[in-house]
């Protein structure tokens, strides 16, 4: 019985491969269209697209055309292959800007990215690219009902670009004097990563960064500076203490006010 199943569904699975390769092999461009969308409903996207690839330059300009390049575009994402994808969802709606899927078009062209963006470590291009799709999306369909959450999905990704710049200013922190100030590095990456990032959840971080990078640069100064700078550490202590009034960088602060105060008295 076991054995019996098997080869029926070996021979069912050769028939459909038949199937498959004949349909390649076809002049008939409808029927591979139709095809294409048999296989993307099953969910097999890999043919789909391969279908599609020729079927979509032959439509051009006729009554498939839009349908089948949105198509395309869909079976390369649902494939987890995003850069293509968001290529040919860009294609779509350069070419149908009011098209029956834009809105989607828009919208797939940014989440593609936005699945494809990686860690912060690495080079945030398709962050980037994802945050830039999910503008023009909000730009060109303010009222959609995905708005709210496109727009906290680049909240989400400019946290990870701020997390990235915060990466860099503690390196930057904990090189300290090798090979040059990088305090003072750490206190530009740390200061533009809150201007570009306002609402980031790394904010208090990068605030801290730039009290203790300021604090460890007027340990190190001149001592004809270091009075100027331990009153900057004051200031800038005072401006962290206002917009942090429960961090969790508390102490770690106080002990630098305490310490430049102390500085200065003497």
């Amino acid at each position: 019985m076991k054995k019996g199943l098997f080869f029926i569904l070996l021979l069912i699975t050769f028939a459909s491969c038949g199937d498959y390769n004949k349909i390649l092999k076809s002049s008939d461009y409808e029927l591979k269209y139709e095809y294409a969308k048999k296989y993307y409903a099953e969910k097999k996207y890999s043919k789909a697209a391969t279908l599609l690839e020729e079927v979509v330059p032959f439509f051009k300009g006729q009554e498939y055309a839009e349908e089948s390049l949105y198509l395309l575009a869909q079976s390369y994402y649902g494939s987890k292959d995003y850069v293509t994808s968001g290529a040919y969802f860009t294609t779509y709606y350069n070419n149908y800007p009011k098209g029956e899927y834009a809105e989607l078009a828009r919208y797939y062209a940014g989440y593609g990215y936005y699945l494809d963006s990686p860690d912060p470590r690495l080079d945030q291009s398709g962050t980037y690219k994802a945050i830039n799709e999910f503008q023009l999306f909000l730009e060109y369909f303010p009222k959609s009902e995905k708005a709210e959450n496109v727009q906290n999905l680049i909240f989400e990704l400019q946290d990870k670009l701020a997390q990235k710049e915060l990466l860099s200013a503690t390196l930057y922190y904990n090189l300290g004097n090798y090979q040059g100030n990088n305090y003072e590095s750490a206190v530009i990456t740390a200061q533009n990563a809150l201007r570009d990032y306002p609402y980031s959840k790394y904010k208090e971080d990068l605030a801290i960064i730039v009290l203790k990078s300021r604090y460890e640069e007027a340990l190190n100064s001149v001592e004809e500076k270091q009075e100027e700078r331990f009153r900057d550490v004051i200031d800038e202590y005072y401006g962290f203490a206002n917009e942090f009034p429960e961090s969790k960088y508390q102490k770690v602060a106080r002990n630098i006010l305490e310490s430049s105060s102390k500085k200065i008295n003497d």
